[in-house]
């Protein structure tokens, strides 16, 4: 069935696609398997499939990738990349323990090009079916960690790891000549989990840039700027969002004064926790109390 805008006549004047910031946690989804021996049959998909092995044993795995049967030994952390369009069928000869990242073509695109600045190769996810990369499975096991774990400050965080992890897959098939991909190289994802699990730790008290810099062993000015062109926001923002995440979560329990909220979350008094607030949510926290009540 064919969607309104495939059948509407003339081409928008404007679109809030081409003007709101994609969500990195919206473009993907993950999902963890442990599965007995099994198959699964040969289709092609909409959309590009990242499978991380995460079992210790060496096990015996067979891939028909279009045309081509791979028959192989698939070792812990390595990476298979079936892309869309490309029919692949499955047999595993042991329990799995797979991650399984799904991509839509059309926002990797979108978000590469508009939040990145790049161009992923005309084949894209097509020229590199299996390769291990430490990098991209930390990535992608802390975003499984993120989703166990859950709790305070957990949305934000997944965005913030799932940008990591498109950033680090990009790093395989985009411009290689970009200044993002230069820097994140020598910035790993182990790198932004230090730093996020900084402010995690430390967000009600006060935070300079060269705290968190320190924790990547970076120079201030540039983890500012590879921060920035990696998370989609500068630090002191991303801080700021995490405080009033924290803050909404405990504004729910009407029994914490509004001000115990502000100071525990690092803000310097009332005022400047309501300006804050107001800026990220667009309510003041009285009012956000008010709906959660």
């Amino acid at each position: 069935m064919k969607t309104y805008q495939e059948i509407y006549p003339s081409e928008p004047i404007l679109r809030s696609d081409d003007h709101v910031r994609p969500r990195a946690g919206a473009l993907l989804s993950l999902e963890y398997f442990e599965a007995e021996p099994d198959t699964m049959p040969t289709r092609a998909f909409d959309q590009h499939h990242i499978l991380i092995n995460l079992k210790d044993e060496p096990h015996r795995v067979e891939n028909w990738r279009g045309t081509e049967h791979r028959d192989f030994i698939y070792h812990k952390n390595e990476i298979v990349v079936t892309p869309a369009g490309l029919k692949s069928g499955w047999r595993w000869h042991a329990r799995s323990k797979c991650i399984v990242i799904t991509l839509d073509p059309g926002r990797l695109e979108a978000f590469t090009q508009g939040e990145l600045g790049l161009l992923l190769t005309e084949r894209q996810l097509f020229d590199l079916p299996q390769f291990e990369d430490p990098d991209i499975t930390n990535a992608a096991v802390m975003l499984l960690d993120a989703l166990r774990l859950g709790g305070t400050g957990s949305e934000l965080m997944f965005e913030s790891l799932a940008r990591v992890f498109l950033v680090k897959l990009i790093q395989k098939y985009g411009d290689e000549r970009s200044e993002v991909i230069a820097f994140s190289r020598a910035f790993t994802a182990q790198h932004y989990k230090r730093v996020l699990d900084f402010v995690a730790d430390n967000f009600g008290q006060p935070i300079q840039i060269e705290d968190l810099a320190r924790q990547a062993g970076l120079s201030a000015a540039h983890f500012s700027r590879l921060f920035k062109r990696t998370i989609g926001d500068t630090p002191h923002q991303f801080l700021m969002r995490y405080r009033v995440e924290r803050a909404a979560e405990l504004l729910a329990n009407p029994a914490h004064p509004m001000i115990d909220i502000a100071l525990a979350c690092g803000f310097a008094d009332q005022p400047h926790f309501t300006r804050v607030f107001k800026d990220i949510r667009g309510v003041t926290p009285k009012a956000w109390r008010s709906d959660c009540l």
